[in-house]
């Protein structure tokens, strides 16, 4: 089974509109064709910006939110990365290669490809949701 780490954005994407990251989202993560790694400070960032007053103007977001990130909380396998990295220059995203590092994660599935401009980063691919869709035909 694939290991893979989700970018917020891809999360945030799956709950506004009905596209690659709803596909994985509904297709890959709640039916568990693929192990979800996270943080506690991935988790802390997914909370945060899940919860953001802005995304109530989108219908029933806040519940499907609630239900994504329970499902994470409960069925993601959960790292404590060690390792610091400052490779990204948006600081913030350098968590996810920590994450990446840590759990030997087979992708990172990101659609941020201003900060996220390498292919790879030590073993982890790094994809947009549709590549990551198309390459594996869920």
């Amino acid at each position: 089974m694939k290991r893979v780490i989700l970018d917020t954005n891809v999360l945030v994407s799956a709950l506004i509109q009905r596209s690659y990251p709803n596909l994985i989202l509904n297709n890959c993560v709640f039916d568990g064709l693929i192990e979800v790694c996270i943080s506690d400070e991935i988790f802390e960032e997914y909370l945060d910006v899940l919860n953001r007053p802005k995304f109530s103007r989108y219908p029933d977001f806040q519940n499907k939110a609630e239900l994504v990130l329970t499902h994470i909380e409960n069925k993601a396998i959960k790292y404590f990365p060690k390792r610091k990295f400052k490779i990204i220059k948006d600081l913030d995203d350098n968590k996810f290669l920590e994450l990446a590092y840590e759990s030997k994660a087979d992708f990172i599935i990101t659609g941020n490809t201003n900060d996220f401009t390498m292919s790879d980063f030590n073993g982890t691919i790094i994809v947009n949701p549709k590549d990551f869709w198309d390459t594996f035909k869920f």
